[in-house]
């Protein structure tokens, strides 16, 4: 029986039917007819279907059967997984431990570099998250170099996963992300093994978002998704799967499809993808904060809090938007003193709104600074698209109200080929005000239509009212009636008011008995004096 339950086990591992690997392996194991390499198989199938617990205990029964055997590389590259894997789950304890007992087993071996660079990897990853990006690219480097002399394919790309995240950090985005890309062809071609696949998937889909890499994130995020829909049994990194998916769905203003994938990301993490945790209550945080429905938001920004990392800089916003401007200021200076330089540049944009929210213009100025002399090194369409926006809304703050509306039309433009209506259309609201200073009202107006669309479309509750506040006329007339208003006025027919105004001549009729209802009135002399009296003709 445990030779039939071994043989399938192995084939079920190889063909990527983890559940049934478990369920087989495990039993051969009980039959005893199990060699290491199968209980560490087991042991990352375990692993993949969510079972961590089990997949920890047979690891390092792995471990020792690959000690006993006199396989000392094997063994210390358990132990090294062993130390990875309790680290990520907080056991900082037996992680310390197992990094232990590699490091004397590598210190004991005959081989030399016996852990191919492994234990290089998390050395290299406690240097780049304490801060110390150059010394973290050193250690990686030479990780790289011992995995390449060993011919470790999952080693190699753990350290080049590392060196493009150092260089990332450092500030040279495109040598990061061609480091990533170039991991990223091992994965496709199935040269690496689930867990470091899954590990680079992720890894590299969150320097995107470091990077403010959108197309890079969307074709990435498309190939995770092929990646786990061929592994239908796979729960550790779905989570994570969804939560980029919901976070992209977020971006491109389909906020119901970003609910949805966040929610099925805080499910799949519940069932086994912890990574998944944050990410999962973090993005339907922002979901719910754009809708301005505050008391969800309120709640799924704490769920991510328990997990220890910040929900910043939603929760952040979210105070700006409910009038707490200090507050938001307070909370958004204090979390940026704590973060890397990469985390820092992507809290930017927010930094420059809420500094302008709290009425410090210079320190808006400091951030938009920042983000333009970055943009002018990465160039990517969302790194400008930041820029500019940021520029835009610090200049008019300044009062250059030209420079402004330049900046605020070159970043629409960015955000439109983006395809990201939110961003966009805040910058039509942005060109609005610019335009509104500078006394062009038709464009201010035509500019606030534009965006009150997109904004309703969008369910972007609290900026649609913004918007509103800016665009109330007396009678409670929409922009657009006051622009026919205007029209009837100055003497103008139905068809002329069309031609103006690019609309039809149904269209001018609807706006006009709007027009009659809303103001009481009966004829087109009575609108031309109401228009009069309000100062609403030209």
């Amino acid at each position: 029986m445990g030779g039939a339950a071994l043989d399938v086990g192995r084939a079920a591992y190889r063909e990527n039917r983890w559940n049934e690997a478990v369920a087989e392996l495990e039993l051969a194991e009980r039959e005893a007819v199990t060699t290491p390499l199968d209980l560490e198989n087991l042991a990352t199938a375990a692993f993949l279907v969510g079972r961590a617990a089990d997949g920890l205990d047979w690891l390092a029964r792995a471990h020792e059967a690959f000690l006993a055997d006199g396989d000392d590389v094997a063994a210390i590259r358990c132990a090294a997984w062993l130390g990875m894997m309790l680290s990520n789950i907080g056991d900082h304890a037996r992680s310390s431990g197992w990094f232990a007992r590699a490091e004397r087993l590598v210190d004991d071996a005959e081989e030399p570099d016996a852990d191919h660079g492994f234990l290089r990897v998390p050395r290299g990853l406690q240097a780049l998250y304490s801060g110390d990006a150059e010394g973290a690219e050193q250690i990686f480097r030479e990780a790289e170099r011992c995995a390449r002399q060993a011919g470790d394919a999952d080693i190699a790309a753990l350290a080049g996963l590392g060196l493009g995240q150092s260089r990332i950090m450092l500030g040279d985005l495109g040598a990061g992300m061609k480091l990533l890309d170039e991991v990223m062809v091992a994965v496709t071609t199935g040269e690496l093994s689930p867990e470091a696949s899954g590990i680079a998937y992720c890894a590299l889909l969150q320097s995107c978002r470091l990077a403010f890499d959108l197309r890079r994130a969307q074709e990435w995020t498309r190939a995770l998704d092929r990646w786990c829909a061929e592994r239908p049994d796979l729960i550790v990194f779905t989570g994570q799967c969804h939560a980029h998916r919901a976070a992209l769905f977020l971006a491109h203003g389909a906020w119901a499809e970003a609910e949805a994938a966040a929610a099925e990301a805080r499910q799949r993490s519940a069932r086994g993808d912890h990574d998944g945790v944050y990410a999962s209550a973090y993005l339907e945080g922002e979901v719910h904060r754009l809708r301005g429905e505050d008391a969800a938001a309120e709640a799924a920004y704490e769920s991510a809090a328990r997990t220890g990392f910040e929900p910043q800089p939603g929760l952040a916003l979210l105070r700006l938007a409910q009038g707490e401007a200090s507050t938001a200021q307070r909370m958004i200076l204090a979390a940026v003193d704590r973060l890397d330089p990469s985390e820092r540049r992507a809290l930017l944009p927010a930094i420059v709104e809420i500094q302008l929210g709290a009425g410090e213009v210079a320190g808006a100025r400091d951030a938009a600074d920042e983000l333009v002399a970055f943009s002018r090194r990465e160039s990517t369409p969302m790194v400008a698209a930041l820029a500019d926006s940021a520029e835009s809304a610090v200049l008019l703050a300044e009062g250059d109200v030209a420079g402004a509306l330049a900046a605020s039309r070159r970043a629409w433009a960015k955000w439109r080929e983006l395809e990201v209506p939110f961003d966009a259309a805040r910058c039509r609201v942005l060109a609005a005000r610019c335009y509104r200073a500078s006394g062009d009202e038709a464009s201010a107006v035509m500019e606030l239509d534009a965006a009150r669309a997109i904004l309703d479309e969008l369910g972007a509750a609290p900026v649609f009212a913004a918007v509103e506040s800016l665009t109330k006329t007396p009678g409670g007339l929409s922009p657009r009636e006051v622009e026919v208003l205007r029209l009837v006025a100055a003497g103008h027919s139905n068809r002329e008011i069309g031609a103006e105004l690019y609309l039809s001549e149904k269209t001018v009729e609807r706006h006009l008995s709007n027009i009659f209802g809303k103001l009481g009135l009966a004829s087109r002399s009575a609108a031309t004096a109401y228009a009069f009296r309000h100062g609403l003709a030209e």
